[in-house]
């Protein structure tokens, strides 16, 4: 499980992005003041950190410019309220990895931590083929076969598949569907995601009510067994 740090002040921001984090899965520390940001940063295993600009104490920039000068290679999402070119500049030339300006959708911002994420521990390798069950697919040719006979799938539904398969064996929540398959610029509900799993069901499945390979993780998501 992943570890994210929020260093904010402003409590509300602070313990609704915790409670969202939370909800997918990521372990969160938190720390109210750049003094304590810092500490945690160095002391603590911490995947990616959150990192407001307007501390009242030590400023995000600085916080950030000295994480980074001790060494500290963990990717950093600046946040601030101000808006301004030049501040996003001297987050970026501190060595911020991104800059999100407030208030910022909470589905944007998952997106980008996923993607800092995925950059740090290496990009997800390209999956071309995946045999489960009495399933063949070719992701590459978009060539399916069950029991020996051609199944037709949607380009949307062999992306939401091989995007759990890529996963197997993880929970992959709703939202982490909608953020990669479709993208953090389109407006589709979970209930879409829910529809093309159950469209995959009736497809791949021997049993779509008791599946054995795209499988319902209750209150979480979806998790894809082999």
């Amino acid at each position: 499980m992943k570890t994210i740090l929020i260093v904010e002040d402003d409590t509300s921001i602070m313990r609704g992005l915790q409670d969202v984090l939370e909800k997918e899965h990521y372990t969160v520390l938190t720390a109210s003041t750049g003094t304590r940001g810092l500490a945690l940063g160095r002391n603590e295993h911490v995947d990616l950190i959150i990192l407001d600009l307007g501390l009242p104490d030590i400023n995000g920039e600085d916080v950030c410019k000295e994480l980074r000068g001790a060494g500290l290679s963990t990717p950093i999402i600046m946040l601030t309220s101000k808006g301004m070119e030049m501040d996003k500049v001297l987050g970026l030339e501190m060595g911020a990895d991104d800059y999100m300006t407030k208030p910022f959708g909470i589905r944007e911002l998952l997106a980008r931590i996923r993607a800092l994420l995925r950059r740090k521990g290496g990009m997800v390798k390209d999956l071309e083929e995946c045999t489960f069950g009495e399933v063949q697919v070719d992701f590459t040719r978009q060539e399916t076969k069950r029991k020996g006979k051609p199944v037709k799938l949607s380009v949307r539904e062999y992306a939401v598949l091989k995007f759990l398969v890529q996963h197997e064996g993880e929970v992959v929540t709703r939202d982490m569907l909608l953020n990669q398959v479709w993208g953090y610029d389109t407006f589709p509900t979970t209930r879409t995601v829910d529809n093309y799993i159950l469209a995959l069901r009736k497809k791949l499945e021997e049993d779509t009510a008791n599946p054995q390979h795209i499988m319902t993780v209750h209150t979480a998501g979806y998790k894809f067994s082999k």
